[in-house]
């Protein structure tokens, strides 16, 4: 294993848990470190795992946001709740670090929609909020794993 190899395998192992860890940018690190690879690589198998990392990459950010978003259309919740739920996940963020995101997150989508529909509806429909946060991430989770493993055969190819 050469020095490049295991800097991609750290990145992309760092980039797995950042899809779950809201800290990093979980999907582009599993790409940057399959790019390292590739260009430290330098041949055809390099350059063609990359193409197809980038391919899966780029259809799983497509789907991260089209299948919750339609989810929740469904289910009646607006993009603003959803944007009033992100906006007080950073600020939860600075207020209490790390745990703050997501509290902050459940938070104001609890809220916008406490606003929006009374408090007899707000729960159940922050309840489908986070399932369509939760599906996002998995979705970009099984991604991520659908790269790792392209990796993992073009580095036993090279």
């Amino acid at each position: 294993m050469t020095l490049w190899t295991a800097l991609a395998a750290v990145m992309i192992a760092v980039g797995l848990v950042g899809v779950v860890v809201p800290l990093l940018p979980g999907l582009l690190l599993v790409w940057a470190g399959v790019l390292v690879w590739a260009v430290a690589l330098g041949e055809p198998v390099g350059w063609s795992v990359l193409g197809v990392a980038t391919v899966l990459v780029l259809i799983g950010s497509v789907v991260k946001y089209l299948v919750p978003g339609r989810r929740m259309q469904a289910a009646g919740v607006p993009g603003l709740t959803l944007f009033a739920g992100a906006a007080l996940g950073v600020i939860g963020f600075f207020v209490v670090p790390i745990v703050g995101l997501p509290l902050g997150f459940v938070l104001g989508v609890y809220l916008a929609e406490l606003g929006r529909v009374g408090s007899a509806q707000a729960w159940p429909s922050t309840v489908q909020a986070l399932k369509a946060v939760g599906l996002s991430m998995l979705i970009e989770f099984v991604t991520g794993l659908l790269v790792t493993v392209a990796w993992i055969g073009g580095v036993l190819a090279s």
